[in-house]
């Protein structure tokens, strides 16, 4: 099943293309040191351990808001245009594979479910990061589903919201959200382990009046 739930705003949706963006110019900053991150995503440039200054800031405070035994484990932050362009079109190219009476336009949306187009990815802006929680020693909490499990891989599974997980998942959701929405950062619903601040999907889902961070 690759439709989406009809209350879910997804990224491609032209409401978040028409947000304009006053770039802030806040620069990419290095997370490994300051907080805890995984190298399943790591390039050989670092990119992936990058977020905007004001992000990280964020994520810092949201750490302290989780309880002992409780740490926040950082996946993958900015990622460059054309690394954005390669997994989204790929990932494009599968769902027309598997499902062939898709229509170009909705193969687009379909895979927007899972990764943002280019003109409106919040990792291409350092907004975006890829999370999870981990306990003090590094084991990973169990969320229903891996990071970057897609929609057809998680049966479903990968929505912030899904009701096939199980209680333990639930609240371990629910933990990550309570540190994280305090401190202003918006989750993309069709992914449990994606948060960002101040992209344009952050402006739309806030209301604010414009992005704060545009396309490095």
């Amino acid at each position: 099943m690759w439709q989406s739930p009809n209350d879910v705003v997804l990224i491609s949706d032209p409401r978040v293309a028409s947000v304009p963006v006053q770039e802030c110019g806040e620069p990419l900053t290095d997370v490994r040191g300051r907080l805890r991150v995984d190298t399943r995503m790591a390039d050989d440039d670092g990119a992936y351990a990058h977020l905007r200054s004001g992000l990280l800031d964020r994520l810092e405070k949201a750490e302290t808001l989780l309880p002992d035994g409780y740490h926040l484990l950082i996946v993958e932050g900015y990622r460059p245009i054309a690394t954005q362009r390669r997994i989204f079109d790929g990932y494009r190219a599968e769902l027309e594979a598997t499902f062939p009476d898709m229509s170009p336009d909705e193969s687009y949306v379909a895979a927007s479910r899972y990764v943002s187009p280019v003109d409106v990815a919040p990792h291409t802006a350092g907004a975006a990061v890829d999370l999870t929680l981990c306990s003090p020693n590094g084991t990973e909490y169990d969320m229903g589903t891996q990071v970057n499990d897609n929609p057809e891989q998680s049966d479903g599974a990968c929505y912030t919201a899904a009701p096939t997980i199980s209680d333990d998942a639930r609240a371990h959701r629910k933990l990550l959200a309570a540190a994280l929405e305090p401190v202003g950062l918006v989750n993309y619903p069709t992914e449990w382990w994606h948060w960002s601040y101040g992209d344009r999907y952050w402006a739309m889902a806030t209301r604010a009046p414009y992005a704060l961070y545009g396309p490095i």
